[in-house]
């Protein structure tokens, strides 16, 4: 196994995006790929790493850039002022997340048939918009995201099967929102599951995340079994 490493540069609106594509070289081609979108800083280590497991999955894994080249937060504040622009225009969210995923199939590695996208806390929100607005990628899993509905893709039809992976202790996101979602994914004829996982909190899945009074805590089963539940989804529908 020899896990590769590439910077793609791409550009929209006029503005530089630097992503990040990771596979491994002893892999046959070409390969399904899995976009991930980050969280509310940008892309960090945290969805790099992701993705190297991605690909030791035999994926090839493109973090996609929502902010632009050099664009991240290094504290709460920063982060919310950058996240914050994409929930009043879920417009522009939902085109960057396109985006990500037209650039993930313009890649000689990737099989463009075969494409899903994941995303942590807001990147959950980005892979469920992604869904929403009726992409043909076979697939999206949100990791601990925020559930709210977009409210400019009521009567759509999601074709892309959808997998929400969540903390039921999760303050951004309390069960009223997951049923709402249920309901929303109905309507839409989705392909949906809910996995909810009790006594946890948002960002379960990141090991960095170590502040229960503010409703973000790491937690070793909710990543191990979340992760497993991912897997099993890109197996079957990869």
């Amino acid at each position: 196994m020899t896990i590769q490493t590439e910077t793609v540069e791409y550009s929209q609106d006029g503005s530089i995006f630097e992503g990040s594509l990771v596979w491994d070289d002893d892999a046959s081609g070409p390969l399904a790929a899995v976009v991930v979108y980050h969280a509310w800083g940008g892309v960090e280590a945290f969805e790099k790493s992701r993705a190297v497991e991605l690909a030791k999955l035999g994926y090839a894994a493109f973090c996609v850039d929502l902010y632009g080249k050099g664009i991240r937060g290094s504290n709460p504040e920063e982060n919310m002022k950058l996240m914050q622009p994409f929930l009043d225009d879920r417009a522009m969210l939902q085109s960057r997340v396109s985006r990500g995923v037209e650039v993930v199939r313009e890649q000689t590695i990737v099989d463009e048939s075969r494409v899903a996208a994941i995303g942590y806390c807001f990147g959950g929100l980005c892979a469920l918009d992604l869904a929403r607005i009726g992409s043909d990628v076979r697939g999206v899993v949100s990791f601990h995201g925020l559930f709210m509905a977009p409210g400019n893709t009521d009567g759509n039809s999601i074709s892309a099967k959808v997998l929400a992976l969540h903390g039921w202790d999760d303050p951004i996101a309390p069960p009223e929102s997951v049923v709402g979602l249920a309901k929303e994914l109905s309507d839409a004829g989705a392909d949906w599951q809910i996995h909810g996982y009790g006594h946890t909190l948002n960002a379960f899945t990141n090991p960095s995340a170590q502040s229960p009074d503010d409703g973000a805590q790491y937690d070793e089963a909710g990543d191990r079994r979340s992760w497993q539940a991912m897997s099993n989804f890109l197996a079957e529908i990869l």
